[in-house]
């Protein structure tokens, strides 16, 4: 695991960063303006597995199958998923090089703190999981299984909750940063 985070540290700079988030960005927007909203307008009161940060209920998923209907359902298939295969790969290295490059700016090279480097891979292993279920559970309709509605919704839940914290400890090293550029203008004056 050292290893891997000297390996992001040599590689997190402030010009890459940008250039990865401008990339992981461009996919998220294509997402959120075109892929979802193409899905959703077979259920516009029925949020998409993908936007279910608490979780669904089998319940739930069999009435967003149902009115997203066959083509609804494709759409999800054509549209959404191949781009949320992209994005949580994406997601990952932009934002555990970004988390590197930040603490960098404030923190030791030999930090513990780095390790932190792993929650936005943790949230992306989870997408994909969930990916692969959401696959299942969308090809197998109408013959849903609630263990594969429980285990794609406990998937989607491991990757709201580790993208939260990401953006806690995000949050945290921006503190850290803001801090340390006051005490180093403070201390020239």
């Amino acid at each position: 695991m050292v290893t891997l985070v000297r390996f992001m540290q040599r590689h997190a700079t402030g010009k890459f960063v940008l250039v990865l988030f401008s990339l992981t960005m461009s996919v998220y927007s294509t997402m959120l303006l075109y892929s979802i909203p193409a899905v959703m307008a077979f259920s516009p009161q029925l949020p998409i597995f993908d936007l279910s940060p608490f979780g669904y209920s089998f319940n739930y998923a069999t009435e967003l199958l149902t009115a997203l209907g066959s083509e609804g359902r494709d759409v999800y298939l054509s549209t959404q998923l191949p781009l949320d295969f992209i994005y949580p790969g994406l997601f990952s290295i932009t934002y555990a090089l970004l988390l590197v490059w930040l603490l960098g700016k404030t923190c030791n090279a030999k930090s513990r703190i780095y390790y932190s480097a792993w929650i936005p891979f943790s949230a992306g292993i989870f997408d994909y999981i969930e990916n692969l279920f959401i696959i299942n559970m969308i090809t197998s309709f109408p013959n849903l299984q609630v263990s594969t509605v429980n285990i794609a919704s406990l998937f989607t839940l491991l990757k709201s909750s580790f993208t939260m914290l990401f953006f806690l400890v995000l949050t945290i090293a921006f503190v850290l940063l803001l801090k340390q550029k006051l005490i180093n203008r403070n201390s020239k004056l």
